[in-house]
């Protein structure tokens, strides 16, 4: 039996900032983002959207695009790194908006979860819901990857932003890919990249040595939560290439292949935290499989021999064919962490429908990453309906409506200094509120769906 992603959709914010903008006044050369890094459109949330409303927008979407009778999901299972609550799910809010949307308790059967391993986090609940479904056959499972990818103003990850969701029905005999049994797996704990929760003294705050109270905060500190990662750049891609190449060679070792499974994967499908990550960091994959062909290449060191190799026909033509197709969207739009990987999938075959490739039956390779750290690797095959399947997603399309913003606006969104959206919401869900006042409510975020 066959178990995969039957259908899948998308949301993104429908303003962007262009990387060029970013770049002039970075004072950062504009073609080190947009031909060093694949950089061109950089997704950044409206005053009224997070990451509950890119989510139920993107079920809502899918909902209605495959007809989903609401009683036959068993599963909404959300990856995320970018958690607005400490106890309450956000699978739990998306639950909430589609029946406020669709029916009343149409949905209170289904079990909800969120999973976070940082951008590893949907993929860990994609796979928790195909085994489900190898079970349980006649049900379906929804997974959504929904984050916000924000870093601080002048940081060296502020030109990697995005923000998005990605939706995906999870079945028996999917119409869209299904996949392997196999996976290879690698983990390490470090800290490349973590949100940790930071402490400060009270009396730093209030210039107080007495311990009064502070809005409702009792404790001598104050705990800081941010949005924006601490990271070390060089650090976590150096986790990233250790990752990738353990755990391919662990799916190898899982698979009982001795050849090399990379040439059987029409297209390769990785997390791009920015677009050009794929292609600068399969090379590591590529030249451990080709000890031969990187011994030929000119120069002395290893890594001389790395670089020329890069640029080598034969890499390039790897990238063209098989890594490419799934930059093109991540370069318009951005990082959204989960739902990176999945937003290259869905570019990649995009990509293939217009060009009337033909992929059915064919192979492709997933190989997931999520700081902190661990890899994942496995093979999906691509199913008979897979074309009709992806367009009635309308993706280019719907990229290519969105709307510039300019640098002063992109710069009040950022430090939340705008109390209007920039633009009129028509046709989503949108935050309506946080309440403030009652005392057993507080902090309770409320959502709204305009027409």
């Amino acid at each position: 039996m066959k178990v995969g992603i039957d259908a899948l959709q998308f949301d993104v914010p429908k303003i962007y900032l262009p990387i060029s903008i970013l770049a002039n006044n970075r004072n950062i050369e504009a073609d080190k983002l947009t031909k060093g890094l694949g950089l061109e459109k950089m997704s950044f949330l409206d005053v009224n959207q997070d990451i509950v409303s890119l989510g139920a927008n993107a079920l809502l979407k899918l909902i209605t695009q495959e007809n989903l009778n609401l009683s036959e999901i068993s599963k909404i299972y959300v990856g995320t790194e970018s958690g607005l609550d400490n106890s309450k799910p956000v699978a739990s809010y998306i639950l909430n908006l589609i029946e406020q949307k669709l029916g009343s308790n149409a949905l209170q059967n289904c079990d909800v979860v969120d999973l976070t391993f940082a951008c590893i986090g949907a993929v860990d609940a994609m796979q928790t819901c195909v085994d489900y479904i190898r079970l349980h056959p006649t049900k379906k499972a929804i997974v959504i990857a929904t984050d916000n990818a924000k870093y601080d103003l002048n940081s060296t990850g502020e030109y990697t932003q995005g923000a998005g969701a990605i939706a995906m029905v999870i079945s028996a005999n999917p119409k869209l890919i299904a996949f392997s049994n196999e996976t290879g797996i690698s983990t390490e704990s470090v800290f490349d990249f973590f949100k940790p929760k930071q402490t400060i003294s009270k009396k730093a705050i209030t210039g107080n040595d007495s311990n009064e109270n502070w809005f409702d905060i009792l404790e001598n500190e104050i705990t800081i939560s941010k949005e924006q990662p601490v990271f070390d750049g060089q650090y976590s891609n150096s986790c990233y290439i250790n990752r990738i190449s353990a755990a391919y060679d662990h799916y190898k070792s899982e698979s009982n292949q001795k050849e090399i499974i990379f040439n059987n994967w029409e297209l390769i499908l990785m997390h791009l935290p920015y677009c050009f990550q794929g292609r600068r960091t399969f090379i590591e994959i590529f030249a451990k499989e080709n000890p031969e062909l990187l011994n030929k290449q000119e120069g002395v060191t290893t890594k001389d021999k790395m670089k020329a190799l890069s640029k080598s026909p034969k890499y390039l033509d790897l990238v063209k064919n098989k890594i490419y197709p799934s930059e093109i969207a991540s370069g318009n739009v951005g990082n959204i962490y989960t739902g990176s990987i999945f937003l290259g999938l869905l570019s990649a075959l995009y990509h293939c429908a217009t060009e009337n490739q033909n992929l059915t039956s064919k192979k492709v390779g997933f190989i997931a990453y999520g700081s902190g750290s661990k890899s994942k690797v496995f093979e999906g095959e691509i199913q008979p309906e897979w074309k009709n399947t992806i367009l009635k997603t309308n993706l280019f399309e719907i990229l290519n409506e969105r709307i510039p913003i300019s640098f002063e606006i992109y710069q009040k969104l950022h430090r939340k200094e705008l109390s209007n959206s920039v633009l009129e919401p028509k046709n989503e869900f949108v935050l309506d509120y946080i309440e403030q006042n009652n005392p057993v409510l507080k902090g309770a975020r409320y959502y709204k769906f305009v027409e």
